[in-house]
């Protein structure tokens, strides 16, 4: 499956030209010409990395990086005119993985690219989680609670793993169950709620009050979790 990139830019010019170059590649590219379109994008489409210029016409970047930051760990390469060294090192700080400069050689844009996702997608394959409670491997496709191994139908760790390659981010509903089930069932959403209801009780989750799996009503949902 290609990677899913998502462009945030209010320049059409600058998004027809990273547009083409990252098609070449055999990228799935999304855009979004301002930050409110960029935020609904991202938490709509999970993508594998976002390219986010700092001049946008309803919100500065470094605003939509912080909010983005709250919940989502997606890797972000910044685009901007400014190049001052300490505007660069608030923005790293602020959890942007990279920051080109405009204008800029596409061939060094599409290198940072790559190395940014081949980064991504090794930091999730080799992922496990564990916070003393509840541990998951995914590379042994294990779960267990208090070193209890846990017991999971198929559908069960389908959707608890897609949830914890990306702990604390939000993946939707329709993602889910497109990924999961398949293209028909993407209106099925009583099948997630019967498999995440499940997935809290075998958790020994409090269903009014859930530790791990939390709902975002109307969008999806994310598993919570703070490794210690």
């Amino acid at each position: 499956m290609s990677a899913k990139i998502l462009v945030i830019d209010d320049e059409n010019q600058i998004r027809r030209m990273l547009r083409i170059a990252l098609k070449s590649e055999g990228y799935d590219i999304s855009e979004a010409e301002n930050g409110e379109q960029g935020l609904a994008s991202i938490v709509r489409q999970q993508p594998d990395l976002v390219v986010l210029d700092l001049g946008l016409p309803d919100m500065d970047g470094q605003t939509l990086l912080r909010e983005l930051r709250s919940w989502s760990a997606v890797p972000v390469i910044v685009l901007s005119v400014r190049n001052s060294d300490k505007e660069k090192v608030q923005l790293l700080d602020a959890g942007a993985q990279d920051y080109v400069t405009k204008p800029f050689s596409i061939e060094e844009f599409l290198a940072r690219v790559r190395a940014n996702l081949r980064d991504h997608i090794k930091q999730q394959s080799a992922q496990i989680l564990d916070d003393g409670y509840l541990h998951i491997d995914l590379g042994k496709r294990l779960v267990k609670t208090a070193n209890n191994v846990v017991e999971l139908t198929p559908k069960e760790y389908a959707v608890l793993s897609k949830l914890a390659k990306v702990p604390n981010c939000v993946i939707t509903q329709t993602q889910l169950l497109q990924e999961i089930w398949g293209p028909t069932h993407q209106e099925d959403s009583h099948y997630l709620r019967i498999i995440v209801s499940h997935l809290r009780q075998k958790l020994g989750e409090d269903p009014a009050e859930p530790k791990y799996l939390k709902t975002e009503a109307g969008v999806g949902y994310r598993l919570l979790f703070a490794p210690r």
